[in-house]
């Protein structure tokens, strides 16, 4: 029998800050929901602003301009605490979005951050995440800034970013307010992202799945979002969480924002 063999290769210094970030997110208290979104009406909006030759929003920027629309309603949805046990609630929604870029030729989770998303269209949020894909990493300062972090010791990294929770303005500044990821897709059927939640309200944006529902007397077949919405249970009671989801699911079965 011949030899076993296998490659080693460099662990990615992007996911060491990764690693950093999210061994201090699973401390956090987290309450989370899994719902499924009727997404049927918008896909209909979207084939049909591409018949008629206008620009498609993506999935991912609808919801993201639906989220912060309502979280620009009760601020609370988005608030960070201070060393002195104070709340910092902010009127601009920063919405974080892992994107997928190419760095020395492969492939890393880079973070980007749409700024004041409450206060622009769908077609602004697309655009603006489509730039950030597109981006030369060389022009990145984020980037930059993290391969300088890097540079510190491991203990003291997680120590600095456990330092960094209790700063509002550094939070909102470095991660924004209020992560958005999308998980893909998961073949056929339902699927839910499940991931560790590192703001005060995480959602993630899983599958797509056809299902059939009574609709005016009449089946027919609908298509419904997985989403699972993460809230710190420290900071958001279960009453305001219960209020986002259906104000969330409301929005974007109306299809508001597409007009």
């Amino acid at each position: 029998m011949g030899k076993d063999y296998c490659e080693q290769v460099s662990f990615p210094p992007i996911r060491k800050a990764t690693v950093d970030l999210l061994s201090v997110a699973v401390h956090k208290h987290m309450i989370h929901g899994m719902i499924e979104v009727d997404v049927t009406d918008c896909r209909s909006r979207f084939r049909a602003m591409r018949t008629q030759g206008k620009e498609i929003p993506s999935l991912t920027s609808y919801i993201i301009y639906c989220c912060a629309k309502v979280v620009s309603k009760d601020k609370m949805l988005h608030a960070y605490r201070t060393l002195g046990n104070r709340l910092v609630l902010f009127d601009d929604v920063d919405v974080s979005l892992p994107i997928e870029r190419s760095v020395n030729g492969q492939l890393e989770v880079v973070p980007s951050i749409v700024r004041a998303a409450n206060s622009k269209t769908v077609g602004e949020i697309s655009r603006e995440i489509e730039q950030s894909r597109q981006l030369p990493m060389q022009g990145n300062e984020m980037l930059r800034g993290m391969r300088l972090f890097l540079l510190i010791p491991g203990v003291l990294r997680r120590l600095l970013f456990r330092l960094m929770g209790r700063m509002p303005r550094s939070l909102k500044d470095k991660f924004g307010t209020v992560m958005v990821t999308s998980v893909g897709m998961f073949g056929h059927g339902a699927g839910w992202g499940f991931p560790i939640a590192t703001h005060t309200l995480n959602i993630a944006i899983g599958s797509i799945v056809k299902r059939l529902e009574l609709v005016g007397g009449g089946v027919k077949q609908r298509e419904f979002l997985c989403l699972t919405v993460s809230f710190d249970h420290d900071i958001v009671d279960g009453a305001p969480a219960a209020r986002f989801i259906y104000r969330l699911k409301r929005m974007v079965e109306r299809c508001e924002g597409l007009e």
